[in-house]
């Protein structure tokens, strides 16, 4: 049986770089992670070098939508890397992130139990990641949002699903016209950790939203704390247990000591699946269930 190819091309750094082999659906996908340490440029010419030559794309670092209940705002900085392509089916993981985060914390509530003090979260930018507002709420948490401080420098906390809903509102369609170095750490800038914050992460029993915002800001003392995110590699994992984390939870599952992000996942998953296209939410639900791929949960401190 031919091996199908899956590259995920990323703004984020090399030092990041994965290749694993899996067997998914009865078929063995190659799934290449490949930084291009924020060069635009690069992952232009990555994007088209490769087109028609593997099997699906993942688009990494950086979203092409913003996906809300009552619309799709487009990013345009990322929609321009792949603005040439022409054959090979990509994804920025989207789809599969909203089917595995929007059950995310009924998934893993019983397990969670032990840890928890108390049902308060931290989602450290909800924009992007609207399952996961959805699960955290009917998983009956209170939520504050911070999305203005860690994607646009503003120090003011979201406190509603309310005010998050007027918030996307009134600046994706400003926000989706930004470069992307204003919106993503990209390159060697992901590795840097500036607490700041301190408060909001302290306040909460739970962390949770995409790593590298989490791991940008967060404070040097977080014992007892929870996070849910993916995408983390074992640097990563030793450096949360460094800052006293009880407990990790990462949505997609650990494939020889780390997590990949959605957009891997998800172009591994269509190349596995072998239509030549990106895959619909029914489609991924049975392809997930297949797969068993369920939220992983590590216990960080003895």
């Amino acid at each position: 049986m031919e091996q199908k190819k899956a590259l995920s091309i990323s703004l984020g750094s090399p030092y990041r770089d994965k290749t694993v082999h899996l067997d998914l659906l009865g078929q063995e996908v190659e799934l290449r992670r490949q930084g291009t340490n924020g060069d635009e440029k690069k992952a232009y010419q990555l994007f088209c070098e490769n087109d028609g030559k593997v099997d699906a794309f993942g688009v990494g670092g950086i979203n092409l939508h913003i996906n809300t209940p009552w619309k799709a705002y487009p990013l345009y900085s990322g929609l321009k890397l792949v603005k040439d392509v022409t054959t090979t089916p990509y994804t920025d993981g989207k789809g599969l992130q909203q089917v595995l985060e929007s059950t995310v914390m009924q998934k893993v509530e019983k397990r969670l139990q032990p840890y928890l003090k108390e049902k308060t979260a931290f989602l450290v930018e909800g924009a992007s990641r609207y399952g996961m507002i959805l699960s955290f709420l009917n998983a009956g948490y209170e939520i504050v949002f911070g999305d203005l401080m860690f994607a646009l420098g503003i120090p003011i906390p979201i406190n509603s699903l309310k005010s998050m809903n007027r918030v996307i509102r009134i600046l994706m369609p400003v926000v989706g016209r930004l470069p992307i170095s204003m919106l993503y750490s990209t390159g060697e800038s992901q590795k840097e950790n500036v607490p700041k914050y301190e408060r909001y992460f302290k306040d909460a029993s739970v962390i949770a939203g995409d790593f590298l915002y989490i791991k940008k800001h967060i404070p040097l003392d977080m014992e007892g704390k929870i996070i849910v995110t993916n995408t983390t590699t074992p640097e990563d994992v030793e450096f949360l247990k460094s800052r006293g984390v009880k407990a990790l939870i990462t949505t997609t599952p650990v494939i020889e000591g780390r997590s990949f992000g959605t957009n891997a996942l998800e172009s591994a998953l269509i190349a596995a699946a072998g239509k030549g296209r990106t895959l619909t939410e029914e489609e991924l639900l049975y392809y997930l269930s297949e797969a068993g791929i369920e939220p992983t949960l590590r216990e960080l401190q003895a």
